[in-house]
């Protein structure tokens, strides 16, 4: 008789339990979308966006074309934030009826001015007059300033030292920022700029375009 009732009562707590868990599931839902820069009329992708649920410590990130995908529950309010735009909060649907939801949330731009800021090596200016009227210039150093600064040495430091990759990678940046700023348009052809014209003439005075036999 009382193995009968433990076994009633075992088999209640499991139906309890499993009647629990099929509640739990069904609020689960897969939540999947793009993030797009909605600050022009032209919708960008925002990649590497935080996508949070709120107050359960647990999320994930959009990929390089804004998409993301993750398992929420029904009611959960989702935080959308990214380096240079607001953030976005949005609240799942309690009334679902599918187990997949799918949204585009687009991004504002958010501008942050901050007040400027001067480094100075020396506490204030009356102490950098004072450190600069102080200094003691040798005519050594003057003589090796000078040659230093000569535009001979500076062109060939110029030829010589070769860039790094920071360097490389600046260079391609502006070109492809050159490229952008032109983009859907015929850039400008130097050949009716005056001022090409000038520089050129002028390093054709100066000599720039002559043979010069290597030392």
């Amino acid at each position: 008789m009382k193995f009968r009732i433990v076994l009633i009562f075992s088999l209640l707590i499991l139906a309890t339990f499993a009647w629990a868990q099929d509640a739990k599931n069904t609020r689960l839902v897969q939540f999947s979308g793009m993030v797009l820069d909605g600050s022009d009329e032209q919708l960008y992708p925002v990649p590497y966006t935080n996508i949070l649920v709120k107050d359960k410590g647990r999320g994930t990130y959009s990929d390089l074309r804004g998409f993301f995908s993750i398992v929420v529950e029904k009611g959960d309010v989702i935080v959308f934030s990214a380096i240079g735009y607001k953030t976005v909060e949005y609240k799942i649907p309690e009334d679902l009826e599918d187990e997949r939801y799918s949204i585009v949330q687009l991004m504002t731009q958010d501008a942050i001015n901050l007040p400027e800021t001067v480094v100075f090596p020396w506490p204030s200016r009356e102490h950098f007059k004072l450190e600069f009227l102080a200094m003691d210039v040798t005519p050594e150093l003057q003589e090796r300033a000078a040659k230093n600064l000569a535009n001979e040495t500076l062109r060939r430091m110029r030829n010589d030292v070769t860039v790094d990759g920071n360097e490389h990678a600046d260079y391609y940046l502006r070109q492809q920022a050159r490229e952008y700023y032109y983009i859907g348009q015929q850039p400008p052809m130097n050949i009716f700029n005056p001022v090409a014209w000038k520089k050129f003439f002028d390093s054709w005075k100066n000599g720039d375009f002559k043979r010069k036999d290597d030392n």
